[in-house]
């Protein structure tokens, strides 16, 4: 079980370390992979020697962060991990299962953290993993720098739909506004992030509204796009992450769902909510976890069987949100 700390100790717990092998969540995002960057950059700076794993490729749509792949080149002493929720999120390829199985410290944003890790700073208040390192880094006497600025908006930004999801507090745009006054280049960063889209990633945005369907009364809407469908566009993981919103957007829509077919044929399914409905609750019937507007989770087997796993979840959620509603008015 894991013990529970504060920002004092985890300082504490950063300064006394060396040789800090920092780790990511497979299929990474802005968040893990801005957090990951901008940590291993702040302990750079202190002299100490640290470098950032994750189990799949870095996507090239963050080639951009100044990140320090691990390259074995030295033994870890002391393990952290950013925005990783869980162990099952880790991935098993690049060696990774050997250091997920002994994480030190875990820097986590999520309510389902599973508490893998020997010490959790936790805080689901806040919209990214990348917020809470805004205020832990210049704790640990670092100055946040124009790069590590850079990456951790690039977190906050991600995580928040640039700022249009419900995640997004006052908390978080103080601290948006204080990497901005750091050095982030806001405008081309925002560019790089949201206003970018490669011919592949249209090329699926089309194939997966060719695939939408409609349940419950349009209340939920559902979008899916095959392994076979994302290897014939050509298109990173990392670029299809804002499609999870599409089905959401529609008109009525209280629960879109994204349902991504992985290599080995399982399916990633993406969770997005309204207000009545908690995404959280979906997804964690399922093995899963996040937030309750945005959570996931992954299920074997075909797809009819994963559309049936998830839409019962999805229907009883909605019933549950009708019930309370109900009992309310």
């Amino acid at each position: 079980m894991t013990q529970s700390v504060d920002h004092e100790t985890v300082v504490s717990r950063l300064l006394s370390a060396d040789e800090i092998l920092i780790l990511c969540h497979k299929n990474p995002d802005g968040d893990t992979i801005g957090s990951g960057t901008a940590l291993c950059l702040a302990l750079q700076k202190l002299g100490k020697t640290a470098a950032v794993l994750c189990s799949d490729p870095i996507p090239a749509m963050y080639a951009f962060l100044p990140i320090t792949v691990f390259d074995g080149s030295f033994t870890p002493h002391f393990v952290v991990a950013v925005d990783v929720a869980g162990i099952q999120l880790f991935g098993d390829r690049n060696n990774m299962p050997q250091y997920a199985e002994h994480v030190d410290l875990c820097i986590d944003h999520h309510g389902s953290n599973s508490g893998y890790a020997y010490e959790t700073m936790l805080d689901d208040h806040a919209a990214a993993t990348a917020e809470l390192l805004t205020a832990l880094i210049p704790e640990m006497g670092v100055e946040i720098t124009p790069d590590i600025a850079a990456c951790l908006y690039t977190g906050i930004a991600t995580d928040t739909g640039c700022f249009r999801f419900t995640n997004t507090t006052a908390a978080t745009h103080r601290a948006a506004a204080a990497l901005i006054e750091a050095g982030a280049d806001v405008e081309n960063l925002n560019e790089r992030l949201f206003e970018c889209r490669s011919h592949a990633r249209m090329a699926a945005e089309r194939m997966a509204l060719e695939s939408l369907e409609f349940y419950y009364d349009n209340r939920c809407a559902l979008i899916c796009l095959t392994w076979d469908q994302i290897q014939a566009a050509g298109v990173a993981g990392a670029e299809l992450e804002d499609l999870t919103s599409l089905p959401r957007s529609i008109e009525g829509v209280e629960v879109g769902l994204t349902l991504r077919q992985q290599k080995d044929g399982s399916y990633k399914i993406s969770v997005r909510t309204g207000h009545d409905t908690n995404a959280c609750n979906i997804a964690r019937r399922l093995g899963g976890g996040g937030h309750p507007r945005a959570a996931g989770c992954e299920i074997s087997g075909n797809l009819d069987n994963a559309k049936h796993a998830i839409l019962d979840e999805v229907k009883k959620e909605l019933d549950r949100s009708a019930s309370l509603n109900a009992a309310e008015s």
